[in-house]
C-alpha cells in the first residue's frame, strides 16, 4: 500500500468548507449521525498537516480503503504510510478501530439463537472482519441453542492455528454447556476446509461424543467474495461432515 497522489485532492478541503460547515461546527449543531465518513475520520485524526489539510487526509484514506469500513483491516503500520500520521496518532486509530469491533461483536438483549450456519455465520461476521491471522472460538449453548459464552481458544499465525479437543472441552464444561459450535477463521477469504481443519474437526467430533457434548457444527468464515461458491463460510454440518 503506498500513499495515494494528492492530484484529485489538491484543494484544501478544509479552507474551502465555509466556517459553519466544517466537521465540528456541524457535528456540535446535528450530532455524528449528519458527517459524511470522511468528516467523521478528520474528527478523529483532528489535524492533517504542512500542505494537506485534516479533510484531504481523511479522504485519501477513505479512498485508499475503499470504503470507511475497509480500514476495519488496517494495522498501524499501514496508517503511517500517510504523511502527517505518526506512530501516536496511527495507535489511536487502530484502538478506535478495535473498540468498534467489539462493541459489533457484543450481543445486547436476548443471547443469540444459533441453530443454523447461516446465522452463526452473520453473529461471527463482526468479528473476524479484517482480521489478519487465524483465530479458532468455541461457542457454548445452553438446552435452547442459545449462545452462553464465546470463547477464543486460540489464535495462530498469518497461515495456520491449531486447537485441541482439549481446550475445546475444558471451555464448554466451564459454562455447563449443553452443545457447542467451533468456529475459526481463514484470513485469506476463502473459507474451503484444509486436510488440518477436517482432521481437528474430525477428532472434535469424536471427543463431543466421549464428553457427552454435541458438536452442532464447525464454521469456517471467509468472505464471499474470496468463496468459490459464493457464500463467504462453510458449514461442515451442511457439507455432511458432523
Amino acid at each position: 500500500m503506498s500513499e495515494p497522489a494528492p492530484t484529485p485532492f489538491a484543494e484544501n478541503r478544509l479552507q474551502a468548507t465555509a466556517l459553519g460547515e466544517r466537521p465540528q461546527e456541524r457535528l456540535q449543531k446535528f450530532g455524528a449521525a449528519a458527517l459524511g465518513d470522511a468528516e467523521l475520520l478528520a474528527m478523529l485524526l483532528r489535524s492533517g498537516t504542512r500542505g494537506q489539510d485534516v479533510l484531504t487526509l481523511a479522504q485519501r484514506l477513505v479512498a485508499d480503503a475503499g470504503s470507511l469500513a475497509g480500514l476495519i483491516g488496517w494495522s498501524a503500520a499501514d496508517f503511517r504510510k500517510f504523511k502527517g500520521i505518526g506512530p501516536v496518532k496511527a495507535l489511536q486509530l487502530v484502538t478506535v478501530i478495535e473498540v468498534a469491533r467489539r462493541v459489533l461483536g457484543q450481543q445486547t438483549g436476548e443471547a443469540p439463537l444459533l441453530t443454523r450456519a447461516d446465522l452463526i455465520a452473520a453473529y461471527m461476521q463482526p468479528i473476524v472482519a479484517g482480521l489478519d491471522v487465524e483465530k479458532f472460538w468455541i461457542l457454548s449453548l445452553n438446552r435452547r441453542n442459545r449462545l452462553i459464552r464465546r470463547e477464543e481458544i486460540t489464535s495462530g499465525t498469518a497461515n495456520s492455528t491449531l486447537a485441541h479437543p482439549r481446550e475445546v472441552f475444558r471451555a464448554a464444561m466451564r459454562e455447563s454447556a449443553s452443545a457447542v459450535i467451533c468456529v475459526h477463521n481463514h484470513p485469506s477469504g476463502d473459507p474451503s476446509p484444509s486436510a488440518p481443519d477436517i482432521a481437528i474437526t474430525r477428532q472434535i467430533h469424536a471427543a463431543s461424543k466421549a464428553v457427552d457434548i454435541p458438536l452442532i457444527d464447525h464454521i469456517i468464515m471467509g468472505r464471499p467474495a474470496a468463496d468459490p461458491v459464493g457464500l463467504g463460510h462453510y458449514s461442515f454440518a451442511n457439507a455432511g461432515l458432523i
